[in-house]
């Protein structure tokens, strides 16, 4: 029998039990089409994430201080006075391969506009905040050199900020109090929304002079604290530029032991590393979920294969007694299995692909479908039904004739 006449013979033994064949090819399609609904839902949230550190900026390296500690407690990362606007002067001044530096100094406070007020993040840094964070303004502008070297009373507002206290209408021009300090609004930021938990619309920025001449004060010890330092690497030059802030700021806080740093280093590339490792273990808890279901679905066509050798003994028999070899019973056994898996791989790979866009665009989660996953999904529905046939598929073809002619 050449392969047309296996292939011909396969499916008619598949047609012989329209349902359970359905069931069996209805356990595979599920099987799949949750593999590449799953893994679309994680390839989402992978590039969501990216996509995320990648929103903060490019080429981005956070300098933050160290932690402190209260009766042996650590307070946490980022609460020790180790930084100040000094170093943020140096690491411009002495690390050639970073382009751009900010200092940055934040915290919580009343604002008021009229009879309305709100709670918000007051952001003092420099001019040059918005190239490095890729964050402009949308109406109106950010503060110049000049605004900082002044000491000016001028705000730019976050979109939450501009609707919770201005509502409808151009806030540029207006005034609000910040801690009973009046400044005038001089622009609103584009809409940003989330980034890592954090409300970028629900803040206001302030020149870095105005926040210690007005808000914030200065360290009695160590004078212009900043709350962290942002830095923009020159491309390709991330590493570089992490070596030569982190050796700067050793020697200007005189730490011999690397140990003993009283600040935090991290580059964006080891922010996407984070992103990426738990984004990639979530979506191998979701493939592991959907691989269960291929699992079941497997064993249904092993099920259905055995219960078919049994229920088909005597037509084996006779088969064998007309001539037909080990080698064809064994190949029409395989391929009915191959044949079951594999309609039910294809019809799960469109409703895998369907699912995906409607959770998308239903549900707007974002999902990625890739070449990957399908092909994948074409691979697992062959290697199944040649793995759960085969053992099938060697029972049958190892059936004696005399004992199979005589089974009724």
């Amino acid at each position: 029998m050449n392969i047309v006449e296996l292939l011909s013979v396969a499916w008619q033994g598949i047609l012989s039990n329209r349902l359970r064949s359905a069931l069996t090819v209805l356990g595979i399609l599920i099987g799949i089409a949750s593999v590449i609904t799953l893994i679309g839902i994680g390839e989402g949230a992978k590039q969501e994430a990216e996509k995320q550190v990648q929103s903060l900026g490019v080429n981005l390296i956070y300098i933050r201080p160290g932690q402190v500690s209260s009766m042996g407690i650590s307070m946490g990362q980022g609460n020790a006075p180790t930084l100040t606007y000094d170093d943020a002067v140096a690491i411009r001044e002495n690390c050639p391969a970073v382009k751009e530096v900010a200092a940055q100094y934040s915290q919580s406070f009343q604002v008021q506009y009229g009879e309305k007020n709100t709670m918000t993040q007051v952001n003092a840094t420099e001019p040059n905040y918005p190239d490095i964070r890729n964050f402009y303004a949308d109406r109106g502008r950010f503060f110049t050199k000049r605004e900082l070297d002044d000491a000016a009373r001028v705000c730019i507002i976050g979109d939450t900020v501009a609707n919770d206290l201005i509502g409808e209408g151009n806030p540029v021009g207006k005034q609000l109090l910040i801690r009973g300090e009046l400044f005038d609004v001089i622009g609103v930021m584009e809409k940003k929304g989330m980034t890592q938990g954090m409300d970028m619309d629900d803040q206001i920025f302030i020149p870095l002079s105005t926040g210690y001449a007005t808000l914030f004060g200065l360290n009695q010890v160590t004078g212009k604290t900043v709350r962290n330092i942002l830095a923009q690497s020159k491309d390709g030059e991330d590493w570089q530029a992490q070596f030569q802030i982190t050796n700067l700021l050793r020697l200007r806080h005189n730490i011999q032991n690397p140990e003993e740093d009283d600040f935090m280093v991290r580059t964006q590339v080891d922010i996407m590393q984070t992103a990426q490792s738990i984004t990639g273990v979530f979506s191998l808890l979701l493939g592991a979920t959907a691989g269960i279901s291929l699992l079941v679905g497997g064993i249904g066509i092993m099920n259905i294969m055995l219960v078919s050798v049994t229920e088909r003994t005597r037509e084996i028999g006779v088969r064998k007694a007309l001539g037909a070899k080990h080698n064809q019973i064994l190949a029409q056994f395989v391929i009915e299995a191959v044949l079951i898996s594999m309609t039910g791989g294809i019809l799960g790979i469109l409703l895998g692909v369907s699912g995906s866009h409607f959770i998308s665009n239903i549900a707007e989660w974002p999902t990625v479908v890739t070449p990957i996953s399908i092909i994948l999904s074409v691979c697992v529905s062959l290697a199944i039904g040649l793995f759960f046939g085969i053992y099938p598929a060697k029972k049958a073809a190892m059936l004696d004739p005399i004992v199979a002619l005589r089974s009724e």
